[in-house]
C-alpha cells in the first residue's frame, strides 16, 4: 500500500474543519486489514464507515456505508452478483486494468480476501451523513480508485480519453 491512512485522516480533519465540522480525536477510527484479510463483522451500533480496497499500487474501490448497511460493509463487494457496483464485479469485468485476469464469480471472493488490503475508516454516526459523504469524496479525490462508480459516470478516463 503506497498511501498512509493516518496521514489521510490528518488531512481530512483539516478539510472537515474548513467545512465547519469539529471532529473529536476519537470520532474516526482506522481499521487496517492487510492482505490476506477477513471481511469485517457488522459495524457496531452507532457507527458508519468509509472503506478502501487496494491491490499493490492500485486503489481499487472507495465506498461508504451508513449505520444500517451491514451487507454492503461485510459481504457485497466480495460477491459479483450481490449488488450493483461491487468490487467483485469490477474485477471480473475489468481486472486487466490492474494486471489481473481469469477472475470469475467462483474465484473472485477468495482473490479479494487473499490479495487486497482493506482499510475501514469508522465514524460515529452522530457526525451525520454529510461528514460521511465528505470523507468518501475526499478519499475518492485523493486516491483516484480504479473502479469507482459506473462507467457511464466516468466520462473521461485517466489518459483524458472518452470511455
Amino acid at each position: 500500500m503506497t498511501w498512509n491512512p493516518d496521514l489521510l485522516l490528518e488531512d481530512f480533519r483539516r478539510v472537515a474543519g474548513m467545512a465547519g465540522v469539529s471532529l473529536a480525536p476519537d470520532a474516526i477510527a482506522i481499521d487496517r486489514r492487510p492482505a490476506p484479510h477477513l471481511p469485517p463483522k457488522p459495524l457496531p451500533p452507532g457507527k458508519m464507515a468509509v472503506y478502501v480496497f487496494a491491490f499493490g499500487q492500485h486503489v481499487l474501490k472507495v465506498g461508504k456505508v451508513g449505520p444500517n448497511s451491514a451487507a454492503r460493509y461485510t459481504a457485497q463487494h466480495y460477491n459479483a452478483g450481490s449488488a450493483k457496483s461491487t468490487l467483485a464485479a469490477s474485477l471480473i469485468k475489468h481486472g486487466e486494468r490492474i494486471g489481473v485476469a481469469g477472475l470469475n464469480e467462483t474465484n473472485v471472493p477468495g482473490w479479494i480476501r487473499e490479495h487486497t488490503d482493506r482499510v475501514n475508516f469508522i465514524l460515529d454516526a452522530v457526525l451525520g451523513i454529510h461528514v460521511l459523504n465528505l470523507l468518501e469524496a475526499f478519499l475518492q479525490c485523493r486516491l483516484q480508485p480504479e473502479f469507482e462508480g459506473f462507467s457511464s459516470q466516468r466520462m473521461i478516463d485517466r489518459e483524458g480519453e472518452q470511455e
